[in-house]
This record gives structure tokens, C-alpha cells and sequence, in this order.
């Protein structure tokens, strides 16, 4: 596995390293040894599933306060989507940036997206499926959300955005 440190400190691109043949491929996709060589969190409390019928369908931008914060470690498994994480800490240089970068079946690339951190993603294309594993597990108590289209982010999205819950499009402003 290569991984690669974003401009967003202890956020990385993660890519994976296939070994082909005739048959196709094989390669891993998570070993804890190798996160821990990086510094990073290796726990796996959960993993989820999020599948979207139409492009353009956004999801997101969400997050877990503490003591709930979790790490993702996010992959699309079909289909393409645009993945965004955006830095929440007050600590951090790099406080209320972001970055997107394109996740698919074909780049087979993965964001590990630190704790502190909001995420979301639109879907590039139809029929599209992500999968994220979560160092935490989900406590409707401490989840919440910054608005996708917040002015303090001003997040670029390469496709109008066509579907989205209530919930995603109505987060309060940012004002941290």
C-alpha cells in the first residue's frame, strides 16, 4: 500500500499495490501492520455501505464530536465519487480547508480521513457504491454536519448537485 499525506495534515490518499496475472488482479486493501508503520489510527469498529441510484447525488458533509470522533478510511467499490473531507479542527494550519479528489472502481484509491474532519461525496456516475470502515461507532447523539455549499468552505463540486437529503441541505453555517 502507498500512502500519500494530503495538504490537510494526517489526511492520506491510500493506493494499493496490485499484483496481476492472467486472471486479473489481487492486491491488499487494509493491513493494520502498515497503518501503524504510517502513525495511523488501525482500529476497525465498523464498516459501512452507501450505494446512490442517480449521479449527481450528494451525501454528506458529516462528522462525529468527541468522545465519538472517528477515523474513515473510504473506498468506492462501484461506480465513481467525487470524495470531500474537510478540516474541522480549531488547532489545525489547515482549519475549515478542504479537498476532493475523484474515488472509483478503476483508481481502487481510499481516503483515510482523521478525526476531527467533515466528509461527503457526490456521485460521478449511476449506480454508484462507496464503503467506508470507522475506527468509532455510530452515536446519533454526538453525529453532525456542515452544510455542503457552506460559504466558509466554498467547495468547488465538479456536477450540480441532484439529490440530497433535507438533513444534508439544511446544516446550520459553519462558525467555528
Amino acid at each position: 500500500m502507498i500512502f500519500t499525506e494530503t495538504k490537510l495534515k494526517g489526511a492520506y490518499i491510500i493506493e494499493v499495490e496490485p499484483k496481476a496475472d492472467s486472471r486479473g488482479f489481487f492486491t491488499r486493501a487494509w493491513c493494520q501492520d502498515e497503518f501503524i508503520a504510517q502513525g495511523l489510527n488501525p482500529t476497525v469498529v465498523q464498516v459501512n455501505l452507501g450505494f446512490s441510484h442517480r449521479q449527481g447525488t450528494l451525501r454528506g458533509m458529516h462528522y462525529q464530536t468527541a468522545p465519538w470522533a472517528e477515523v474513515k478510511v473510504v473506498r468506492c467499490t462501484l461506480g465513481a465519487i467525487y470524495d470531500v473531507i474537510i478540516d474541522l479542527r480549531s488547532d489545525s494550519s489547515t482549519h475549515r480547508q478542504w479537498i476532493g479528489l475523484e474515488l472509483s472502481q478503476d483508481n481502487h484509491k481510499m481516503l483515510y480521513v482523521p478525526e476531527g474532519f467533515a466528509h461527503g461525496y457526490v456521485t460521478l456516475t449511476d449506480n454508484a457504491e462507496m464503503c467506508y470502515q470507522t475506527s468509532q461507532f455510530f452515536s446519533r447523539e454526538y453525529a453532525n454536519g456542515v452544510r455542503y455549499n457552506d460559504p466558509a468552505f466554498d467547495i468547488r463540486w465538479p456536477l450540480e448537485i441532484q439529490v440530497i437529503s433535507e438533513q444534508d441541505k439544511n446544516w446550520l453555517d459553519y462558525t467555528f
